[in-house]
């Protein structure tokens, strides 16, 4: 084998471990915003557990963010919450340093 395949797997090994964590972070980021719009809703913890999952699930829908805001704003308006888009957008910025915190902790 040869110095550039070397580096190559070297380069591809990279980049699955960072996709990885990618993912990883997302999912995270989604259970902890979930868990923060739950609060803001009066949820039972059952129901809080059950709703951050939601969250992580409807980041599925299609790429991006779009659908996880989609969805809180909606749920939280739904529930009588005044807030706005701005607010959950921030919400999903502040979670997502934090999942990054947590996950970076674990390694």
């Amino acid at each position: 084998m040869t110095t550039f395949d070397d580096r190559e797997k070297a380069f591809e090994a990279k980049f699955a471990r960072d996709e990885d964590m990618a993912f990883r972070v997302t999912a995270r980021r989604n259970r902890l915003v979930g868990q923060w719009a739950a609060a803001q809703m009066k949820l039972t913890p059952e129901e809080t557990d059950a709703y951050a999952k939601a969250v992580v699930q409807a980041d599925f829908e299609e790429a991006g963010d779009e659908d996880v805001i989609r969805k809180l704003l909606g749920d939280l308006l739904a529930a009588g919450v005044e807030t706005d888009e701005a607010t959950v957008r921030r919400a999903l910025e502040e979670q997502s340093v934090e999942a990054r915190r947590q996950l970076m902790g674990e390694a």
